[in-house]
């Protein structure tokens, strides 16, 4: 009998939520056997959500100790926290946590060839991977722990691939400079909402921030070194992040060229909509769990070009959306990684050439 294929998720905030959601909708196409979730407190404002997904299938495991608490509750769990590792092909941590949850915990399961994915903030997790963009850098049976990169850095690798690499993937990017604008916090956090934009810090020497530095490390994995820096400051919106983007070629290219390019790249959405909150509206309306999976949505009147080498223009960042996205991908390698393409098939039709 064959092993069943189950896939674990530790988090429910706002990539984990939805990530269990969306792996419980599709879970007989992606050819997932159950899902379960870890969710660490005990908590009346989120009981409705585990009991939706529960309603869903996807099932709760809670640490030992919690136990009695979440049923007191009303909330029953399955499984104990480390059962559910143990039982799991594939864990996904959604946690600001995930380094520190490796090292306690997940390195002890690491020796029969489970997966493991963690997000963006957690730096040197794993491989850094971005689905389409370093997809051929996955070594089967050698990388075990994969870090997908934040959705800020999805945006800024989907650029530089599309615009500067173009079909033939050469390295035409003499330079990339870019300026994230971040959303003070999503929609479903109560804390940490700004009055007023508040300017970053460049934390990074040669990079300038995160993004920058976590995107040169990214194309690092195909063996290129790019000349990328990024600056970030942060807005007050809950709705989208937006960046602002000037990348010099060594070769130039014309303007129909750039937007046949552009046009082609499936994970690139255009919009002539000027606003954030009219792009993040068509997510809700019309995405997956109201995510766009796209990776950046360019606003088709920003994009000018300054000679043939060097092209600016502003985007918004589809938030969890890509993050979401390639953590599915990164699981259906982990589960089918001879046709794990195959299996992503029933969420393109969430991918749109126009916003």
């Amino acid at each position: 009998m064959a092993q069943k294929k189950i896939v674990h998720v530790v988090g429910t905030g706002t990539i984990g939520e939805p990530l269990i959601g969306i792996l419980c909708t599709f879970k007989e196409q992606f050819g997932v056997d159950e899902v379960t979730f870890h969710k660490r407190t005990p908590l009346l404002t989120d009981r409705s959500k585990v009991m939706v997904l529960c309603n869903r299938g996807a099932k709760l495991c809670v640490d030992k100790e919690r136990r009695q608490k979440f049923v007191e509750m009303g909330m029953t769990p399955t499984y104990e926290a480390e059962e559910a590792i143990e039982r799991a092909s594939v864990i996904i941590d959604c946690t600001p946590v995930g380094n520190d949850n490796k090292e306690k915990l997940y390195n002890r399961y690491a020796d029969n060839g489970r997966g493991f994915i963690a997000q963006g903030s957690e730096y040197g997790f794993g491989k850094m991977y971005a689905r389409g963009i370093n997809d051929k850098a996955l070594i089967k049976g050698e990388d075990q722990f994969i870090q997908v990169v934040s959705c800020n850095t999805h945006n800024l690798a989907v650029l530089i691939d599309t615009i500067a690499l173009g079909p033939e993937k050469e390295d035409n990017l003499e330079e990339s400079r870019f300026v994230c604008m971040r959303r003070a916090n999503d929609i479903s956090q109560e804390g940490d909402f700004i009055p007023a934009p508040e300017a970053g810090k460049h934390d990074d020497t040669e990079f300038g921030t995160h993004q920058g530095r976590d995107a040169h490390y990214l194309f690092k994995t195909l063996g290129m070194d790019l000349n990328i820096y990024s600056s970030a400051l942060k807005l007050n919106t809950q709705y989208m992040h937006t960046i602002h983007f000037d990348l010099k070629l060594r070769r130039g290219i014309d303007k129909d060229q750039l937007m046949r390019r552009l046009q082609a790249n499936g994970r690139v959405a255009m919009t002539h909509k000027k606003s954030s909150a009219s792009v993040f509206s068509f997510g809700r309306d019309h995405g997956l769990f109201g995510r766009i999976l796209n990776q950046t949505v360019i606003v088709t009147q920003s994009l000018a070009m300054r000679g043939d080498r060097e092209i600016i223009g502003t985007c918004f960042t589809p938030q969890d959306g890509n993050s979401l996205f390639s953590s599915l991908a990164a699981t259906m390698w982990f589960l089918y990684p001879d046709s794990y393409e195959d299996k992503l098939s029933p969420v393109r039709d969430y991918f749109f050439n126009e916003i």
